[in-house]
């Protein structure tokens, strides 16, 4: 049997990376006591969100994958505990900035960045005032006997996101999150639509879903948690609420995942001749 035991940690932050890169590290050695091999942490779990408002001053924070401090504390961490740790991180490449992705591996270095593909751009969620559109492309890479698939946060919505890792050969998908309140509208709340479209995700490719978020409120917006860990058929495996902190884990038998795949013929029954329409502008 072949199985591969996977961790979302759940965290508030403040504007003290030191602090939070302790917070974080702390979750990631309870993971790895647990048995997690491949551990994630909530997107751009530095410091606070920042994308809320629209401050040039921020910019600064920004730093290459080899001198971002979340980063190097990562590598450093994997490396002790041989873990992977997918790590979220405001990326300075040049004059660009991205919302980046790094995958950590066991030996500690960087496999390889993905940079965030959608970027939204609302109320409190100004992140198109940042952060470019990824030019990486979606990526996968080789974990513990599982291949890795990774978007981030507003990736998470989009079906074709998921699809396309899979099509890359992704056996599990992880999706670190900053999500919570709408400043815009204070009765819309969207915990309920987050967890909805990613275990769409899970049942629609047969894959199991991965997805970490953080806590707390910052300056007036509450990021509502409820990060989980769901199968390939999107029952829930485990779970936190909308406001505790700590770890989830499960472990996922990918022999039973590849039957179950094998056996609804989504894959198999797919029609990509008819789907030109969906490359295709609006």
């Amino acid at each position: 049997m072949t199985e591969i035991t996977v961790a979302a940690l759940q965290l508030a932050f403040s504007g003290e990376i030191d602090a939070n890169i302790a917070n974080v590290s702390r979750l990631v050695r309870e993971a790895h006591a647990r048995g997690a091999q491949v551990i994630l942490p909530p997107e751009l779990f530095e410091g606070e969100y920042f994308c809320r408002v629209e401050d040039e001053g921020l910019f600064a924070s920004a730093k290459p994958v080899g001198e971002h401090q979340a980063v190097r504390a990562m590598k450093a961490l994997a490396a002790e505990l041989r873990v992977h740790i997918p790590t979220s991180f405001f990326e300075a490449d040049g004059p660009h900035h991205y919302n980046s992705l790094a995958m950590i591996g066991p030996d500690g270095q960087v496999q390889g960045v993905y940079r965030k593909s959608h970027i939204p751009d609302g109320p409190g969620y100004e992140e198109k005032f940042y952060f470019r559109p990824g030019n990486t492309g979606f990526k996968v890479w080789k974990g513990p006997e599982a291949t890795l698939g990774v978007g981030v946060c507003w990736d998470q919505w989009y079906p074709e996101t998921a699809r396309a890792m899979m099509l890359m050969g992704a056996e599990v998908l992880f999706y670190p999150t900053a999500i919570g309140s709408e400043p815009h509208d204070t009765s819309l709340d969207t915990a309920r639509l987050w967890r909805r479209a990613m275990v769409g995700h899970a049942v629609s490719n047969v894959v199991p879903v991965v997805a970490a978020n953080r806590v707390g409120t910052e300056h007036g917006q509450t990021f509502y948690g409820t990060s989980f860990i769901a199968d390939e058929r999107g029952d829930i495996l485990a779970e936190l609420d909308r406001e505790e902190e700590g770890v989830i884990a499960a472990t996922i038998d990918l022999a039973r995942v590849k039957r179950h795949r094998a056996a609804f013929g989504f894959f198999r029954d797919r029609r990509p001749e008819l789907y030109g329409r969906l490359v295709e502008d609006v």
